[in-house]
């Protein structure tokens, strides 16, 4: 097993264009996040005979029952076992950069969040108790639209602050935030564990796989329950965070589900502040999808089960939708479909 080497000042440099443009795009969620809804929804209120058009959105305003500060979990149990497993992988480019993936996922589904709130929005389930509107009930409509049912916020009479929040329901920032952290971190887990990889792992692995599934599920589902959002908020969320936390990690990762490669960075030997390509980490410019010969301790997953101290999993064999190619560039179906590599110079593509 050989050494890598890491220097502060150039992983700095190779990364820093990333870390500005985090910082451009935290500042511009957090200026939309406090803006005012930008479009002017219309509602109704009331039918011709006085009952209420819309009852899903007559709730009470409650407490929320997960604060907006709780979703922070969302980046710190994906950082804690970042630094856990460092007992093993003993690596400090493996610790930022893997929290740097966390962070793009995290940002770029907040920023994409925020957008989408802003400009499209919704109600949430409480908004008439927010708007409170000055319409009386059992009167003549005398709104816009058909039979002069419908109006804008200008009849609402209540808290100014409360009834922006309220038109900005979809998507949930809870739900968006919880599975761009937790899922990243169940990619992680499986990464790290093996959970599902060429041999049959212990339960309790599979357990910790599901914990931040779960914990993103009950993040989301709970805002259900205060009536802070309704169900399509949530699910909205849960796919951009999802999408975010499967680039950001197939960014950082040579493979998302491969486990012979989803433990593995992918290098970065250039950037707008280092033009020359850095050689001194001994990182090619791309990753060749060979499987090495000798192993640095960020190169080997956590777990040593499968026989993964000296790599041997990782000769065990392809992925059903890989197709394995020899050094000669044949293709070798019957190796790619039986998962059967063997130890000889192969590549996927």
């Amino acid at each position: 097993m050989h050494h890598s080497n890491f220097r502060l000042g150039i992983w700095l440099r190779l990364h820093g264009e990333d870390l500005i443009t985090m910082a451009l795009m935290g500042a511009l969620g957090l200026g939309i996040y406090e803006a005012s809804p930008a479009p002017s929804r219309s509602f109704p209120v009331y039918f011709q005979d006085g009952q209420v058009v819309y009852p899903q959105f007559v709730y009470p305003l409650r407490k929320e029952i997960i604060p907006i500060a709780a979703a922070l979990i969302a980046f710190f149990a994906p950082f804690f076992f970042v630094c856990l497993f460092q007992v093993r992988r003993q690596s400090i480019n493996d610790l930022l950069t893997t929290t740097m993936g966390v962070l793009k996922s995290l940002i770029t589904a907040a920023v994409f969040q925020v957008f989408i709130k802003w400009l499209i929005g919704g109600l949430r389930p409480h908004f008439y108790a927010v708007c409170q509107p000055s319409i009386e009930q059992n009167t003549a409509p005398s709104g816009t639209g058909f039979a002069s049912l419908m109006y804008d916020r200008s009849v609402c009479t209540g808290d100014k602050n409360e009834i922006d929040d309220s038109l900005e329901s979809f998507p949930s920032g809870h739900s968006t935030a919880g599975w761009a952290g937790l899922f990243y971190l169940a990619l992680y887990l499986n990464a790290q564990l093996k959970v599902t990889s060429a041999h049959n792992p212990a339960f309790w692995k599979m357990v910790l796989l599901f914990c931040p599934l779960l914990g993103a599920t009950l993040i989301s589902c709970a805002l259900t329950i205060d009536e802070y959002h309704n169900w399509y908020d949530v699910l909205g969320g849960a796919v951009i965070g999802i999408c975010t936390a499967l680039v950001a990690f197939r960014q950082t990762f040579a493979a998302v589900f491969d486990f012979r490669f989803n433990h593995l960075l992918l290098p970065r030997t250039t950037s707008i502040f280092l033009r020359k390509p850095v050689t001194s980490t001994g990182q090619e410019p791309y990753f060749s999808y060979h499987i090495p010969r000798e192993y640095t301790s960020e190169e080997l997953p956590f777990t040593r089960e499968g026989g993964w101290g000296w790599g041997q999993e990782a000769y065990a064999g392809a992925s059903g939708d890989a197709t394995a190619l020899g050094t000669n560039g044949e293709v070798r179906g019957d190796a790619g479909q039986r998962g059967d590599l063997g130890q000889e110079n192969v590549h996927v593509v």
